[in-house]
């Protein structure tokens, strides 16, 4: 049943959160996408008010070696060698969740403000109302420490609401539970497509 639910993980760039739980989650047997939802990609910088900016368009391979030919020692460091490395054996590119047409069972955002943005599409698509999905945030802040910790809490989520027999009955069931097992606000909504 695992690999029959189509699930989705969306954050900002598709680069940290949304690829540490699509990793985790993929090794689970899980069928999983992830997604960003930001105009362009942006990795830090050598300042904060210098980032790294990318078209969703350019894969993890370039970005990788644009970074370790701008200053592998700070991008080593850092941890974004190695994250993109990670994301690279995952899927060739960033993937933009407005771009999508695919359907998904569940789709899991990883702040508020992606969240918005996922509901904010689904106000602009055409939609048929046939298929329900069940959009879900966790709060996770995006550094390599939280994004470790938010895939394992996806994943507890996830299997959670894979053991119910009647999730759109069960769901805020399920996830006053999960609220209270991991101390964080949980948003959800249901939209169709």
């Amino acid at each position: 049943m695992a690999n029959e639910l189509k699930i989705a993980v969306v954050c900002s760039s598709n680069q940290n959160r949304s690829m540490e739980a699509h990793s985790f989650l993929s090794k689970k047997g899980f069928n999983v996408k992830s997604f960003g939802t930001g105009n362009m990609v942006k990795l830090p910088g050598p300042a904060p008010d210098k980032p790294n900016i990318y078209d969703f368009s350019i894969t993890y391979d370039a970005m990788y070696r644009d970074l370790m030919q701008k200053d592998y020692e700070l991008y080593t460091q850092n941890g974004i060698l190695h994250m993109l490395d990670r994301n690279r054996r995952i899927k060739a590119n960033p993937e933009r969740f407005q771009s999508s047409k695919e359907k998904f069972d569940l789709i899991i955002t990883c702040e508020e403000r992606v969240y918005d943005q996922v509901l904010e599409d689904f106000e602009n698509r055409d939609r048929n109302d046939e298929q329900a999905v069940h959009i879900i945030n966790i709060d996770i802040q995006d550094n390599h420490e939280e994004a470790t910790i938010g895939a394992f809490m996806i994943c507890e989520l996830v299997t959670m609401l894979l053991a119910s027999d009647d999730l759109d009955n069960e769901v805020d069931e399920i996830l006053q539970e999960f609220e209270h097992k991991v101390s964080r606000p949980v948003l959800h909504t249901v939209q169709f497509y």
